[in-house]
């Protein structure tokens, strides 16, 4: 028998009772417990029960920022419900295509005050009720409130509760057996003429009857404890195994039928339920044959192909090098298992590593550095071309007899990354056990390293261009704003998350004569000629602001110049004139979003400020000049609309988000509070737009 799973870690033990009674509550068939580290951005899969660790092994480990109904119901602070294989695959492609299979889910985040600390995700089979109930929402709920009670006790007496290095499965829940009963069920099976197979959730074999172990031609206790297409070569084609995984996660019956040498069709009907599966194996000579015997070579499971294809579709979407190196560091040690994993790339004649997984820092840091001429098994499989393969540590020692050697590491596979004849750099694996690499296993890892060094390849260009398109962009902004005396100012300037286009977003600060001006502004588009706009309009503000110019006159003056560049594209621009002697601040914007004033007292509006025409329209446009109060220790904060743009969201509902934010939050300075805006913004939802942030506030006589 397979050694017991081992239980919740220390402190988590009333984290795993709350998730096995929210299951008991609702009927959940299986569910999950997602922890999110103090300070981290990567949410981790904690408690796992009802589904076997290797299915749920993609989803192990998550950023925030993607796209999983946990991830989701964090962001939202809202239970995400999928009521049908259909809704799942609209709005989880990934999650369907490596689950294709009928079943519900809902997805509710662990809430402190301001701070997710977690979500939990349920699953029912298709035969629950199209939606959740009340008792059952209110059983999540319930759930989710003391979870987080637990996690916010636990911080604050300093004990944060950790996730697990790898994910907690919780014990299948058995009524205690009877003797007798046991007895006379035995005595059943084994009088049947027909097989009788039990397999756990894991897919195990934990009990088998005679007439069973002859139709599979093995005896019994050699293939207990074993998965079947594990134990025997002629299941080893992926119907068997994909088979089920369907009944475990649908919790459906399922059949298929395969070929015993030379000649035996059997069928197998799978009939599961929370415990296990209960397999029926029987003649098939009626039965169409749906899995052949294998000619040469060990097929790839349907586990390792589900896998592979999740991984390439994470893949395809990771952008810079740091996403390649988090999807590849974050899923494949899961779901592959190995116990370590090191990736390099390879620049400047030399292997650097980008990532790891199962090794300590101090032993990676002897590698990091290592030059492509030296002999190492990864620079020979770099050079070469060829992976490598160590299926014991004895093999590995007569090859590199000196190399060291991490904890009792007793495997290993070195495969090199090339992307269109070039060499990008390696991966090294490694195994607590040692093992035979058979070569199924062998063109599943070298499929595994052709996907790495396509997206490192890809993720390289883009690094490069985009450093090169940032360096501009912001070459084009203030390198340091001018110290006002009275004046306490800060300002952040965010890219966006993804795309590599140059936007077109400015800010400045122009201290002359008796007033000082704030400005700031976008160029429509994301691109070369956005940028070269943006220095053009910034340049015509500083110039007519130094001159002392109001601020509807300023943007009358620079619409004048930029309607006669006719670039082709539009500018918005928000002018605020700070008076600081009398306590005044005088506005005008041209098309940009208004500002947000927060008062000494606390409150936050967003002040009228009369609209006007963007800039490079109308050469004759007018621009109204407003004019407000500005006493010490208000703050004024000009953005642009990346700041308070949500897709699908109405604009005044995330403007009027971001004030309520600014009126509740405290903070010792600006650089603070710009922070805490940049971070809110972040956190409401994924930002396609980049955000530049001015804050200005006045500071009372001699402070």
């Amino acid at each position: 028998m397979p050694p017991r799973p081992p239980g919740p870690g220390p402190g988590t033990e009333h984290l795993a009772a709350l998730l096995s009674e929210v299951m008991r509550e609702t009927g959940a068939s299986a569910g999950s417990l997602y922890l999110l580290p103090p300070g981290e951005r990567l949410l981790r899969l904690a408690l796992v029960a009802g589904l076997p660790g290797r299915i749920v092994a993609p989803w192990a480990r998550a950023p925030l920022d993607a796209s999983t109904p946990v991830t989701d119901a964090m962001r939202q602070r809202r239970l995400v419900w999928l009521g049908s294989q259909e809704q799942v695959a609209r709005r989880y492609p990934q999650l369907s295509l490596v689950l294709p299979y009928d079943f519900m889910l809902a997805a509710a985040p662990v809430v402190s005050g301001d701070h997710a600390r977690g979500g939990i995700a349920l699953l029912w089979p298709v035969t629950h009720p199209p939606r959740l109930g009340p008792d059952q929402r209110e059983a999540i709920t319930s759930c989710c409130r003391h979870a987080a009670d637990l996690l916010e006790q636990a911080a604050a007496q300093g004990r944060p509760l950790l996730p697990p290095e790898e994910p907690t499965s919780l014990p299948a829940p058995l009524e205690e057996a009877d003797p007798a009963r046991a007895v006379a069920a035995l005595g059943f099976t084994e009088r049947l003429p027909v097989g009788c197979c039990a397999l756990d959730l894991d897919g195990r074999i934990t009990f088998v009857n005679s007439a069973g172990a002859d139709l599979l031609g093995a005896d019994a206790p050699s293939l207990v404890g074993q998965r079947p297409w594990d134990a025997l070569p002629w299941l080893h084609a992926p119907v068997g195994e994909e088979s089920y995984r369907a009944a475990v996660v649908a919790r459906r019956p399922t059949s298929f039928t395969a070929v015993r040498p030379p000649h035996e069709a059997l069928l197998f009907q799978l009939h599961p339920d929370d415990s296990g599966i209960s397999v029926h194996i029987s003649p098939a000579a009626r039965h169409p044959v749906t899995a052949q015997p294998q000619p040469s070579g060990e097929p790839v499971g349907a586990m390792g192909l589900y896998h592979l294809t999740h991984l390439a579709a994470a893949l395809a979407e990771a952008v810079t090098v740091q996403d390649v190196t988090d999807v590849v560091t974050d899923q494949l040690v899961p779901a592959f298992g190995p116990q370590g994993l090191v990736l390099m790339l390879a620049e400047e004649g030399r292997l650097h590593i980008i990532g790891h997984r199962g090794y300590s820092a101090e032993f990676i840091s002897r590698f990091d550095g290592t030059p492509l001429a030296s002999d190492t098994p990864t620079t020979h499989a770099l050079s070469t071309g060829d992976p490598v393969f160590f299926p014991t540590f004895a093999d590995f020692r007569r090859r590199y007899a000196g190399a060291p050697r991490h904890d009792a590491r007793n495997a290993w596979a070195f495969l090199p990354l090339t992307a269109s004849g070039h060499r990008i750099g390696s991966v090294a694996l490694s195994y607590d056990r040692p093992r035979t690499f058979p070569p199924a296993e062998r063109a599943l890892l070298a499929s595994l390293a052709g996907l790495i060094a396509q997206a490192l390849d890809r993720a390289r260009l883009y690094d490069a261009k985009n450093a090169l398109a940032r360096t501009l962009q912001t070459g084009l902004l203030p390198p340091a704003l001018p110290c006002v005396p009275g004046l306490e100012v800060a300002a952040r300037y965010q890219p966006a998350g993804h795309g590599m286009d140059i936007g077109g977003d400015f800010y400045d600060l122009i201290s002359a004569h008796t007033a000082t001006t704030a400005a700031i502004g976008d160029v429509q588009g994301h691109n070369p000629a956005a940028s070269a706009l943006m220095g053009q309009a910034r340049a015509a503000v500083h110039a007519h602001a130094t001159a002392g110019t109001s601020p509807g006159d300023l943007l009358a003056r620079t619409n004048r110049l930029l309607t006669d560049l006719d670039a082709g594209l539009f500018t918005s621009c928000l002018i605020a004139q700070l008076d600081l002697s009398h306590h005044r601040v005088r506005l005008a914007t041209a098309g940009h979003p208004p500002p947000l004033l927060r008062h000494p007292d606390g409150r936050a509006e967003v002040p009228p400020v009369p609209p006007g025409l963007l800039l490079g329209i109308e050469p004759d446009a007018d621009y109204l000049t407003t004019e407000l109060p500005f006493p010490p220790g208000a703050v004024l904060v000009l953005y642009t609309d990346g700041l308070v743009e949500i897709p699908g969201t109405d604009i005044d509902e995330s403007t009027d988000a971001v004030v309520q934010y600014l009126a509740r939050t405290h903070f010792q300075n600006l650089d603070c509070l710009a922070d805490g805006l940049i971070h809110h913004a972040e956190r409401s939802a994924p930002r396609h737009d980049d955000i530049a942030l001015l804050l200005v506030r006045s500071r009372p006589a001699g402070a």
